[in-house]
């Protein structure tokens, strides 16, 4: 799936007190690392780091590892004497990971190296890795099963897959509230691009595909975590700018994609207002964790 750019023209001198009025410069990519990184997805790639209790010295990879926000942390966990592979099917993403430093120390943390490439046909020797990790990244994935048995394929014996997905999308009210006003004002399409990422909301399901890419000791977990945005404003102009729905946007021109915009911000905080208080917007977000061995 293509990353575009997108901006929203205005100043960006107060984007909390000026909502409508704020510019996002840069490509998708970098708005990704910039806005959504910090506020969702470095709190799921610490989680899974920490749960797969990764050893120094161990051999790891990331599989759909976007800006690298899991690798980086991998690479601090296994140290110096371990190696850390991190995959990504768009190389805007893998651009922007490369540039960014490894660590604080980075004498203290493994070198990451970076390889573009498809998740169902990893370009690895079998029993290249101790362990498999994949953040949010599964449910996207055309032959989810081919993926899992890759993944399964290049673990060593008795070797860990750490994963996640997304829970189902009523568990995640920012989502479902965006998702409902998509489908009012940019169709159909684009509101499936946004509940696709909730493909594998069904823990059963995700546990049979787990099982049957010849994966044991399969533990799936669902928990909760509180995403934190400063308004439900930045919360869609952000999602419409740093994913995906970026192009569906970028079909219309300057007064009409600002029109658009509006009517989303106003719908979606309507919908998210119970969410926010005086630290600004705040809701849960629910995931499964799968832990299995091969």
């Amino acid at each position: 799936m293509e990353w575009k750019r997108w901006q929203i023209m205005g100043s960006d001198h107060d984007r909390t007190r000026d909502p409508e009025h704020w510019q996002l410069e840069g490509s998708a990519p970098q708005l990704y690392q910039r806005y959504l990184v910090p506020a969702v997805t470095h709190q799921w790639a610490t989680d899974l780091v920490e749960r797969v209790a990764l050893q120094p010295g161990e051999r790891v990879l990331d599989v759909a590892c976007g800006t690298g926000v899991v690798a980086r942390l991998a690479a601090a966990r296994v140290g110096a004497g371990g190696r850390v592979a991190a995959l990504d099917l768009n190389p805007g993403m893998l651009a922007v990971a490369r540039a960014l430093p490894a660590g604080p120390d980075e004498g203290a943390v493994a070198v990451i190296e970076w390889f573009e490439g498809s998740a169902l046909a990893l370009p690895f020797p079998e029993a290249a890795f101790e362990v498999t990790c994949c953040q949010l990244g599964l449910q996207f994935f055309p032959d989810r099963p081919q993926a899992l048995q890759e993944m399964r394929r290049v673990l060593v014996p008795g070797g860990r897959l750490a994963l996640t997905v997304y829970g189902p999308i009523e568990h995640n009210p920012a989502t479902c509230a965006l998702t409902a006003s998509l489908d009012r004002h940019l169709g159909a399409e684009a509101a499936r691009v946004k509940r696709s990422e909730h493909a594998l909301a069904d823990a059963e399901h995700l546990r049979g595909l787990v099982v049957r890419a010849g994966l044991g000791d399969v533990l799936i977990e669902t928990i909760t975590k509180r995403m934190h945005f400063p308004s439900p404003t930045e919360y869609v102009r952000i999602q419409l700018a740093a994913t995906p729905l970026a192009r569906f946007v970028d079909r219309y021109d300057a007064a009409a994609r600002e029109h658009l915009v509006n009517a989303l911000v106003v719908e979606v905080g309507a919908a998210l207002r119970p969410y926010v208080g005086q630290e600004g917007l705040t809701f849960p977000q629910e995931v499964h964790r799968v832990l299995a061995t091969r």
